[in-house]
């Protein structure tokens, strides 16, 4: 398994899209904070770049990722190694990349300039964020054969959870105006991690304004250090169970 990690690690590392990655994320951070005339403001800029772009390139390279590698996990599922092991050392790896990437980007940036609770909030939630969609793409990727079709279905993932959630919300919410709507929309906030890495980082700075109907209702409903503790746990959720429905697809999988 360690073999595995290290070569799939390696791999992505030297890719040029990756090393482009970190030194965009890298550039970005270090030009918000540069250019605010606060930190607490560089950190709004890089909040909405972060929830947007992050989960855009860990979805979509580790789709086409697993796809390119078709022909060496068609080789080790022939050699005396479990499908299970295998694909969790894909995941591990590719998660690794990712996390290292988002760390020289956005990490250092953000220690160096807000080293406080809601900086490392930000940088732990980017983190998570950034495994949370590798999860996704793998489940993306095992659910069908066809490249183009799994890309697009990542491709359409990341549409949903970026922008027609937010569209969604506010529909049943025009619609049921006359009801009251702010337990279902706890649910709702829950079904889109995008959202609650905005809430869980919105919850540590006085930014009521940014947090949305749903961040509202959330800190309203709980204070923010239960709130926190939630949102955490339900993203740890989005994690472990798009990999889990993944790794039992892969190993059922007539290659």
């Amino acid at each position: 398994m360690k073999k595995i990690i290290k070569y799939v690690m390696l791999d992505i590392l030297r890719s040029k899209i990756i090393i482009g990655y970190t030194l965009f994320l890298l550039a970005v951070s270090l030009s918000v904070f540069s250019l605010e005339d606060s930190s607490s403001k560089g950190l709004i800029s890089l909040l909405n770049i972060i929830l947007i772009i992050v989960p855009l390139v860990a979805i979509i390279f580790s789709t086409i990722y697993v796809y390119n590698s078709t022909e060496f996990i068609e080789l080790l599922v022939s050699q005396p190694v479990k499908r299970r092991t295998l694909w969790l050392s894909i995941f591990i790896g590719l998660s690794f990349a990712f996390l290292l990437a988002f760390f020289i980007g956005a990490g250092i940036p953000i220690l160096l300039y807000q080293p406080d609770a809601t900086g490392i909030t930000m940088l732990l939630t980017g983190m998570l964020l950034s495994v949370i969609f590798v999860s996704i793409a793998l489940l993306a990727s095992v659910k069908t054969r066809d490249k183009a079709r799994g890309i697009g279905l990542s491709i359409l993932l990341w549409f949903y959870f970026s922008i027609i959630f937010d569209g969604l919300v506010l529909f049943i919410l025009f619609q049921f105006q006359d009801y009251p709507m702010e337990k279902p929309m706890l649910l709702f906030s829950a079904l889109n991690p995008i959202d609650l890495t905005r809430i869980l980082i919105l919850l540590h700075m006085d930014m009521s304004a940014l947090m949305g109907y749903t961040g509202a209702i959330f800190r309203n409903f709980f204070d923010s250090a239960t709130g926190s503790v939630i949102a955490l746990f339900i993203l740890l959720l989005w994690a472990f169970l798009p990999l889990w429905f993944s790794v039992r697809n892969f190993s059922r999988k007539d290659l």
